[in-house]
């Protein structure tokens, strides 16, 4: 599972809503899914979710770029980043240093190629980092309150690094388990998405500030 696969299995091409920003990205997802566990020889592995731009990080990656001051001169963390679309962003906005941060073996792959395609430098990090502590001056965070048990995971780490005065964004395409009593709405996205990803073509998507 290498940056070879990636760049096999996607096309290049401009992300809807950030067309500033080229991604490597999949048409069909269950098919992508397929051929990356037959790759490796059947092995269960997660949903490709690197390989599409989802709404909750198209929409944070707009507002990074249309918000600049948000990010620039400042290190940032890009966590649960996938395709690497909100880092990338946050390069182009003027950050002085991002870091991407993923669970997944071939989204770092993925990061890593997108990033060269924008001709921007980001740091894969391979790693869970939610029980450890922030050291960012902006966190980033892109759809990531699917569940009930990530939302409580994320906001054990997402609140206390605004605790201590980083800025921390959150984009969300309306999922059913979003903190809204520790968020403070700030922008608004209508983000065109593909319907074998959502049940609509495009998503109001929100961007929020996490609260300590």
């Amino acid at each position: 599972m290498t940056t070879d696969f990636v760049r096999a299995n996607t096309r290049l091409a401009k992300v809807p809503l950030v067309p500033e920003v080229l991604l490597h990205q999949a048409d069909e997802a269950i098919e992508l899914w397929q051929r990356t566990e037959s790759d490796r020889g059947g092995a269960q592995l997660p949903p490709p979710f690197w390989a599409f731009a989802w709404a909750g990080g198209q929409a944070l990656a707009r507002h990074v770029l249309d918000e600049p001051a948000l990010v620039a001169g400042r290190r940032v963390l890009d966590l649960a980043a996938g395709s690497g679309l909100v880092a990338i962003a946050a390069m182009l906005a003027g950050a002085a240093e991002v870091t991407a941060v993923e669970i997944d073996p071939l989204a770092v792959a993925a990061i890593e190629v997108n990033a060269a395609a924008n001709a921007v430098a980001v740091t894969p990090l391979l790693a869970d980092v939610l029980d450890q502590r922030v050291d960012a001056d902006v966190v980033l965070a892109g759809d990531v309150f699917y569940s009930r048990e990530m939302t409580a995971r994320m906001l054990g780490f997402l609140r206390p690094a605004a605790a201590t005065g980083a800025t921390v964004l959150a984009g969300d395409p309306g999922r059913a388990y979003l903190p809204r009593e520790h968020l403070t709405l700030v922008a608004a996205y209508d983000v065109p998405v593909p319907q074998t990803l959502e049940d609509t073509p495009v998503k109001r998507t929100t961007v929020w500030r996490v609260n300590p």
